[in-house]
């Protein structure tokens, strides 16, 4: 890797204070009646919450751990772009870049980081270390601002993370990985990229178009509910639906007019991420308090409420076109892992989960290599299943370094 300067985290005291400020002074509503969640979150969770965030949660014990690794801000092409990194310790360490979601955070990273870079301290073969590198995607977290860059997409992240590991750190051949937003990036460098890559593992596998087309903010793609279903089938359809319908509408249509609510209160962009934090992970011990502070903390410093959801509608309104017409689509090598919480209806076991994925129109896109389904874990998978993770990369990369 290129030498470059490190630059610690250190979020300014007064951006803090005023942060605090904005926390005693929220304005509350009633939410009356909303005991059982149906209405959102509810205000006795988050108001317990909130007041932690002003008077008890410790961010400075966050940012210690993080500059326990190096940090790094550097500019690719025009767009500022922090990075966190730690050296593999082995004989031969890869580069790995890892891309993140929303509402993910860098920090999603970091219970896989020293695993990866450092396999024997963690049971491992030192064969197997990589130099990892977790940037905030481009108008997330501390990869900001962005004014130059309205149009920023996926597809776009892609080209700045290929400049990022080619260009500015000077690696020939790179690996990648990635979950939710952060896959369809590493399925991108996949697609386009394949050549300077040794691999791929994502946490889901969606096809590059996905949010191409007139209703891309509909999951169901404007198709009824078929009749006579099952009813446990009927009703899984009902909750995926439910656990995506408003973040996919709202960020695709309106993120703009959504951004100046959250933006201007910590509260409300608390809120918002917060009901995708408790309704995509699997079960009610994935976050501590000071974990979900920690990432919303990371949002509201970087100012990255406004860049972070608008992606979402760039996806759509500069739709994913193809750089070459080969099949698969995405050639590189790819790894995928399932997890059991995001099983589609009428999928209840791992095996299932492989055996759905393989027979759907989305296979054919890739170059899979190493498919793996677990009975648990939900949407934010090195987080909440670290282990297998790391476990389920390894194997991916193991033949092909």
């Amino acid at each position: 890797m290129l030498t470059l300067d490190q630059t610690p985290i250190q979020v300014p005291d007064d951006v803090l204070d005023d942060l605090r400020r904005r926390l005693n002074q929220t304005k509350w509503p009633l939410d009356a009646g909303n005991a059982d969640g149906f209405y959102g979150v509810r205000r006795t969770e988050l108001q317990r919450l909130v007041e932690y965030w002003a008077d008890g949660y410790d961010w400075r014990k966050a940012e210690r751990a993080m500059n326990a690794y190096e940090q790094y801000r550097v500019d690719v092409g025009g767009v500022p772009v922090h990075f966190m990194r730690k050296a593999g310790v082995g004989p031969k360490p890869i580069p790995l870049i890892l891309s993140h979601g929303w509402p993910w955070t860098f920090w999603h990273w970091s219970k896989v980081i020293d695993p990866l870079a450092d396999p024997a301290s963690y049971g491992g073969d030192p064969a197997d270390a990589y130099d990892v590198i977790v940037p905030s995607l481009p108008g997330f977290g501390f990869s900001t601002p962005l004014p130059n860059q309205p149009d920023m997409n996926f597809w776009k992240m892609a080209d700045v993370w290929h400049e990022l590991m080619t260009g500015v750190l000077g690696y020939p051949k790179y690996a990648a990985a990635g979950c939710d937003v952060g896959a369809l990036v590493t399925g991108q460098l996949g697609h386009k990229y394949a050549d300077e890559l040794y691999a791929i593992h994502i946490g889901s596998a969606l096809k590059l178009d996905f949010f191409n087309g007139d209703r891309g903010w509909d999951l169901s793609g404007g198709n009824p509910i078929p009749d006579g279903l099952p009813p446990e089938i009927h009703a899984r359809i009902v909750e995926v639906e439910r656990r995506f319908a408003a973040h996919l509408a709202v960020h695709v249509l309106h993120p703009s007019t959504l951004a100046y609510g959250l933006a201007d209160s910590p509260v409300g962009m608390l809120a918002w991420m917060l009901e995708r934090w408790l309704s995509w992970s699997d079960g009610d011990k994935a976050f501590t308090d000071d974990d979900v502070l920690t990432h919303a903390t990371i949002y509201w410093a970087g100012n990255a409420i406004d860049t972070s959801i608008r992606t979402y509608a760039n996806n759509n309104r500069y739709p994913w076109t193809p750089s070459h017409d080969r099949t698969p689509v995405i050639e590189a090598p790819t790894g995928i892992t399932f997890v059991g919480y995001e099983n589609p209806p009428g999928v209840t076991t791992p095996e299932q989960r492989v055996e759905h994925f393989l027979a759907s129109d989305r296979a054919a896109w890739y170059n899979h290599v190493n498919i793996t389904a677990h009975p648990h874990g939900g949407h934010f998978i090195p987080w909440e299943t670290p282990t297998e993770w790391v476990n389920d990369l390894r194997r991916t990369f193991q033949d092909r370094r």
